[in-house]
């Protein structure tokens, strides 16, 4: 797994053994980026169910100005540390190790907003909807923001939860990424 473009392209990083993390492949977050690309620069990210934090770091090589990362798992919160020291974006990042509800909790308890917002939790959990809504009660996608649910493609998130609304869905195999935004 390695970062695909921006300053710290190339740069490969380390993942959790074992299957308790499913990382974002390559290709999915190429494509991410790309539909994201006008709205990364100098954004506020946030990575939900970050894992490895490839998401975050590649939107920080890219030209993010700040990213949170919330992993509850504590071995791959100390993986994503490492990534963040090897490509020099400690100073711009923030890991909140801590189950992703009380992370939603806290930074809404901060009155932080976020312009971008990832959530890529486990696949055919159910984890969708209510992250999404506890997202939306904190209040942490700011107006104009974009909010990015990755899934498996026979498991899709709603088409609308409250006023966020998916505009966009393209799948990548198994995959699928979900974008939404606020009902204009």
């Amino acid at each position: 797994m390695r970062i695909i473009a921006g300053s710290a392209r190339g740069r490969n990083l380390k993942s959790p053994r074992g299957m308790s993390t499913r990382p974002t492949a390559d290709r999915v977050r190429e494509a991410l980026f790309n539909i994201l690309s006008p709205l990364v620069p100098g954004s506020r990210f946030l990575d939900l169910f970050s894992g490895t934090g490839a998401v975050a770091i590649e939107a920080l090589s890219r030209g993010a100005e700040k990213a949170v990362l919330v992993e509850k798992d504590r071995n791959t919160a100390r993986i994503i540390y490492h990534n963040l020291r090897l490509c020099g974006m400690l100073d711009n990042a923030e890991i909140l190790t801590m189950d992703v509800g009380k992370g939603i909790q806290v930074l809404g308890q901060r009155k932080e907003t976020f312009d971008l917002i990832f959530i890529d939790p486990p696949y055919k959990k159910g984890f969708e909807r209510p992250t999404m809504e506890k997202v939306l009660q904190q209040e942490l996608l700011a107006a104009g923001g974009i909010l990015v649910v990755e899934s498996d493609r026979a498991d899709l998130p709603p088409d609308q939860v409250e006023g966020l609304k998916a505009y966009r869905r393209e799948r990548y195999g198994d995959t699928a990424l979900t974008f939404y935004r606020f009902d204009i």
